[in-house]
């Protein structure tokens, strides 16, 4: 089988776009012939099994394994270069009972994975989004990112709702304007929580929610059909310690506390339990309860700072969905591994 190659020369920004536009003519077909080719010839599963984890029939199956084998993929092993991806996938979704893995590849292990999830995510979005959903949505880089990669289409009765309150300072990424962007590739309507994504007391928060009017956003938030989300984590330079919502003497509190990441600007734990800390009292985002409801919890996140996050993240939202890149999987699988051999 021909293996794809990336074209050399290119550098910086077209080289970054250059390998997500590869990753986006991925085609969906042979991404799903592989899989099946290696759950039925590795894993031994049935093709009743692999119809009902793929969403598909068990024709479409049957079909997919005989042009595998026509392509000359399957051997004594599956000869493709989407072979170790699948691998990684179906580890994560085995080991923490994810309904759907994406890993991206990398062109090295110290590329900056970004441009690779974004391709991903923005690729499964443009497959799963519907008319009629309700999807909650945060914010970041990598969430910003996807956009270009969605391909837009008009949805009735579709709804974006932003799970976190403005930033003033990174205004390129701010929740708001995600959200807002979002709803219009989808011709959606977006709802925004008018105001700061921190306040200055629990009592300012309470009258917020109480009196001006913003319980009815988050009253939206309790049946949401989707929630689409990325993490942070408390070691680097993420939004949420450069924006001055965290000072560093805070920042070192919660890492002394046992903090990873936040989520929404909660800060947690490896364990994905939310760490004990004023902060939590004064953010203006939807509580983890509220995103847990929801049937379809897609997670996109990846890097090396956000190893430990991602584990925990694993307990904290309980993903159905999780894209991320080949590296973080690899480590975050090895991570967890390790964690279980010590007890």
């Amino acid at each position: 089988m021909a293996k794809r190659r990336s074209n050399g020369g290119t550098g910086g920004a077209a080289g970054e776009a250059g390998i997500a536009e590869q990753q986006v003519s991925e085609s969906k077909t042979d991404r799903l012939r592989i899989r099946a080719a290696w759950m039925y010839f590795i894993e031994q599963m049935t093709q009743n099994e692999i119809a009902e984890v793929l969403g598909v029939g068990r024709v479409t199956i049957v079909r997919m394994l005989a042009e595998a084998r026509a392509r000359n993929e399957v051997k004594i092993a599956i000869e493709s270069e989407l072979s170790e991806l699948v691998k990684l996938e179906r580890a994560l979704e085995r080991t923490f009972g994810i309904r759907q893995a994406f890993v991206a590849p990398l062109s090295t292990s110290e590329a900056d994975p970004i441009p690779a999830i974004a391709a991903k995510t923005g690729a499964y979005l443009s497959e799963a989004m519907k008319s009629g959903m309700r999807v909650g949505v945060g914010w970041g880089r990598t969430l910003f990112s996807s956009l270009s990669f969605i391909t837009p289409k008009s949805l009735s009765d579709f709804k974006v709702i932003s799970l976190l309150g403005g930033v003033g300072v990174a205004r390129q990424i701010n929740p708001a304007e995600f959200a807002w962007r979002f709803a219009q590739t989808f011709q959606g309507e977006g709802y925004l929580i008018p105001a700061p994504a921190v306040v200055d007391s629990v009592e300012t928060k309470i009258a917020l929610i109480e009196r001006c009017g913003l319980q009815d956003i988050f009253r939206m938030t309790d049946d949401l059909d989707a929630v689409l989300l990325s993490i942070g984590g408390i070691r680097s330079a993420t939004t949420f310690y450069r924006g001055g919502y965290l000072k560093e003497a805070q920042r070192e509190e919660l890492i002394a506390r046992g903090s990873v990441g936040d989520l929404l600007f909660h800060p947690f734990d490896i364990n994905g339990q939310i760490v004990d800390h004023p902060i939590n009292g004064v953010v203006m985002s939807v509580d983890v309860e509220r995103l847990r409801r929801a049937p379809l919890r897609i997670l996109t996140s990846g890097g090396s700072e956000k190893i430990e996050a991602l584990l925990g993240a694993m307990n904290l939202i309980a993903p159905t969905v999780l894209i991320t890149d080949e590296e973080s999987a690899r480590r975050v699988l090895e991570m967890h591994a390790a964690r279980e051999g010590r007890q």
